[in-house]
């Protein structure tokens, strides 16, 4: 009998178009986790207003960033799953069993799961691909594989709730920093965006503002960053309702306007470029620095594909797995 590990995203549209964005937005926003308001107050704001006006305008983001290969999201985590699998072939585990799913969309997270035990794993790993933990991504995750063990299988499940201060995945995100600065100099300034969430949660006892602290201090730590040189941010703010701040664009307008020439934007909270880091911070936040007298803006790219963060992966894994 077989050991799998699981990596799982957030999701994805299947194509830059409106009809792709209402299908995907749908499922999404659908998700109690995501939006825990009652669903009679929910829905008609959902399908009245979000899913009519929404899909067009989000399609038009995701045309900037798509790839002849399809979306970024999908391309670097289906990339990660094969490396993790030649990596870990090539260290000994040949046995082990490395799939990808999307908590939204396809490949969805049953149907992986359900080809992995036709294919005899009997052990599963779930790694979801969010360093830090919160009910809205991790537990969503769990929710869908929850949903899954309803059914008869039986099968053996291990779960990673977080790995936020892991040494190999700090080491990694501190090397791809470095490799950035040795290419183009250091900045004034470095910003760590996170995805926000919405403050209530926290006020509720979800631990991801303070893991997202965490790695932050850790990340400086291991730079050897003086405070005054390095902020942290939260990003992605929906809805009229306050979400964690510093929010990530003001802040970055506000160094502009203060005098901060030079800013190089990180997003340790995702491990694959995507929507939010290639459009929202490469562009949008670029423009709007810029705008508000900047001089110089760089992002520094996720980890994707770099082989010490697949390595990382591989550690995290075996950890758990008691490899």
């Amino acid at each position: 009998m077989k050991t799998a590990i699981l990596l799982v995203n957030l999701g994805t549209p299947t194509a830059p178009t409106a009809p792709a964005l209402r299908r995907y937005l749908a499922e999404f926003l659908g998700d109690r986790r995501v939006v825990d308001l009652p669903r009679l107050l929910w829905w008609p704001i959902l399908y009245g207003i979000i899913l009519v006006t929404r899909p067009a305008k989000s399609a038009l983001k995701y045309a900037k960033i798509w790839t002849p290969e399809g979306s970024p999201l999908q391309v670097h985590t289906e990339r990660q799953a094969k490396l993790l699998r030649g990596l870990l072939g090539a260290t000994g585990d040949r046995d082990v069993l490395v799939a990808y799913a999307m908590r939204y969309g396809a490949p969805a997270v049953a149907a992986v799961l359900d080809r992995l035990v036709q294919d005899g794993a009997a052990r599963i790993l779930v790694l979801p691909l969010y360093p830090q933990y919160a009910g809205s991504t991790t537990a969503s995750v769990y929710d869908a594989v929850a949903a899954w063990r309803r059914q008869p299988p039986a099968v053996e499940l291990v779960e990673i709730r977080d790995y936020c201060d892991h040494p190999a995945y700090i080491a990694a995100l501190a090397a791809s920093v470095r490799d950035h600065w040795q290419a183009h100099g250091r900045p004034d300034k470095l910003v760590m965006s996170f995805h926000g969430i919405p403050k209530r949660a926290v006020d509720r006892g979800d631990p991801y503002a303070e893991q997202c602290r965490r790695t932050a201090a850790l990340l400086a730590a291991a730079l050897d960053l003086a405070p005054d040189t390095w902020q942290l941010t939260f990003q992605s703010r929906f809805g009229a309702a306050e979400w964690l701040q510093p929010y990530t664009q003001p802040t970055l307008e506000a160094l502009a306007r203060g005098g901060v020439k030079r800013v190089d934007v990180l997003c340790p909270g995702f491990v694959g470029d995507c929507l939010e880091t290639l459009e929202e911070i490469a562009m949008e936040c670029r423009d709007a620095f810029l705008a508000a007298g900047g001089k110089e803006f760089n992002y520094i790219p996720c980890l994707n594909e770099r082989p010490d963060w697949i390595a990382a992966l591989a550690a995290i894994a075996r950890e758990h797995l008691g490899a």
